[in-house]
Order: C-alpha cells, then sequence, then structure tokens
C-alpha cells in the first residue's frame, strides 16, 4: 500500500481525468467526484476511488483539487456539500476572474476551509510532463505543505497570499496566448484566401515568434522606464503598416473583425497626440477603458 498522501480530484474533464492519471502513476490514492459518474470509469479501472457524493468526496481527503469550468461550476456542486469544506484545503484550478478567486477563497474559509487559486499553464497533454507549471496564491504555510503532490501535476510558480494573484496572472497570459493565436489563424485565413497554405504560413510564423523574446525583453525595460520615445519606431509608421493589413484582408474578402479593431486602436494612439512616439505608447490607453 502506498504511504503517499491521498487527494481527492473533483471535476473529470479531460484536465481533471489527466491530473488524476498523474497522480495515480506517482502511486498517490485519489478519490473522485464527477456529475456525470462514467466519466470516471477509465480511473476506476486504475485504481481510483468514485466517491458516492460531493459530500463524500470533500470528506475522504484533507486535500481536495479542484478542475471545474468557472467559480460558478464550483458552488453549484459544492454548495449543498459546503458544510464538510471544513478541515479541507481547496486547491481551485478552475479558471476565473481575480475577483472571482478572492470571492471563492472567502467563501471556502467561511465554512472553515482553505483555499489556494491555482492558474495551469498547460492542456490536459502537458500535465504530469516537464516544462508545464502553474500559478497559485493563497496561504504560503499551506502551499507548502501541499506542493510535493502539486508538483506532481505540474511546476509549481508561487505568486503570493492574495488568492488574486494566481488567477490575474493566468489571465494575463491566456489572454496573451489567445490574441496571438487568432493572429496566426487571421493569417492563415489571408494565405487562405490567396491560394496559399497553413503549412507555407509556419515557417514564417515560427521566425517571427522566434524573435520575440528580444523584442519583449527590450520593449518592457523601456516600458517600465517610462520611456516610450520614437528613436526605433513610431506609431504613426505602425497605423500606415496595420492600415495596409486591414486593407489587404478586406481586399481578399476574408473577416476583419481583428485587424479592424488593432487600426482602431493605433488610430487612437495618433489621435491622443503619440504619432511620433513608439507604438508601445498605446499601452498608456489601454491602462484606462475607453470612455
Amino acid at each position: 500500500m502506498s504511504s503517499k498522501q491521498s487527494v481527492t480530484v473533483i471535476g473529470l474533464g479531460p484536465m481533471g481525468q489527466a491530473m488524476v492519471h498523474a497522480l495515480l502513476g506517482k502511486g498517490y490514492s485519489v478519490t473522485v467526484w464527477n456529475r456525470t459518474p462514467s466519466r470516471a470509469d477509465a480511473l476506476v479501472a486504475r485504481g481510483a476511488v468514485l466517491a458516492k457524493s460531493a459530500e463524500d468526496a470533500l470528506t475522504a481527503n484533507e486535500l481536495v483539487i479542484v478542475s471545474l469550468t468557472d467559480y460558478d461550476a464550483m458552488y453549484a456542486l459544492l454548495e449543498p456539500a459546503s458544510h464538510a469544506l471544513a478541515g479541507r484545503v481547496l486547491v481551485n484550478l478552475s479558471s476565473d476572474t481575480p475577483e472571482k478567486a478572492r470571492a471563492g477563497a472567502r467563501w471556502v474559509s467561511e465554512h472553515g476551509g482553505i483555499h489556494l487559486t491555482g492558474g495551469v499553464n498547460s492542456s490536459p497533454s502537458g500535465i504530469g510532463q516537464p516544462g508545464s507549471s502553474t500559478f497559485y496564491s493563497g496561504p504560503h504555510e499551506v502551499f507548502e505543505a501541499h506542493r510535493p503532490v502539486l508538483e506532481v501535476l505540474t511546476g509549481t510558480d508561487y505568486r503570493g497570499e492574495d488568492p488574486g494573484l494566481a488567477a490575474l496572472m493566468y489571465q494575463i497570459v491566456v489572454g496573451m496566448f489567445w490574441t496571438s493565436v487568432l493572429g496566426y489563424w487571421q493569417a492563415i485565413a489571408l494565405a487562405d484566401a490567396n491560394g496559399l497554405t497553413a503549412s507555407e504560413v509556419l515557417p514564417h510564423a515560427t521566425k517571427l515568434l522566434t524573435g520575440m523574446p528580444g523584442f519583449l525583453s527590450f520593449s518592457a525595460e523601456r516600458i517600465d522606464a517610462g520611456e516610450h520615445g520614437g528613436d526605433v519606431e513610431r506609431l504613426a509608421m505602425g497605423l500606415a503598416s496595420v492600415e495596409h493589413v486591414l486593407h489587404t484582408n478586406a481586399d481578399a474578402g476574408v473577416d476583419t473583425t481583428l485587424p479592424t479593431a488593432v487600426a482602431a486602436l493605433f488610430r487612437r494612439g495618433i489621435a491622443a497626440g503619440h504619432g511620433t512616439d513608439s507604438a508601445s505608447s498605446l499601452v498608456k490607453l489601454m491602462k484606462t477603458a475607453k470612455a
């Protein structure tokens, strides 16, 4: 019999299932629960224990990992069994806003439990694999006590006591990811309209992204210093460039929602008097919601 800590996992979507498989593979005893019990079949076959209810899942172990769509789903599943949160450490790996994470932490605390927020920077296939990581925030002592279990899933990146910090960092990364991917898909749509394939675009996309770390590092230092001088490039030049991209997409008959939004942001920067500044001056506009 394994001497390792027992763990409960609630939520058996692709991510939750991947986590259970990783824990079982390292010899942990895992209790699972999902609103649709059949999702646990393959896990039970590997040795997981299927709880009869959310309450049973909570009371089975001190450490409870929750992997759901969002915090509303957590409330929907756990509120009827909220009395069973007392004495439990709830590691919530569900995605949501920083404010929702803070409210969730208060809710767990009000019922006698301890909440750790997590933001997983991995797809299900990366769980248990080197290179993947998860942001965590909440009580540091509790995080450290359970870090060996959490590191079975991914590497850990503890951000601080504020339960909203892990959610904030996760949303920052996810926002960059989806915006970047949309740019790539826009390029593929334009290529397709002109008889080119995604495979033909790929090496050029890869080359562009390979050069990005140096650009990002250069920009970050200047932005942190409040320097947006147009000594390297200028917003007015950038506007001409993004206008050309917009017109090229329009001429090809593909959707222009994304390039239109980009061009509109550049025009706002020009209207705000930043034409001779670096395009990084757009950060100033983006810090405040548009009136």
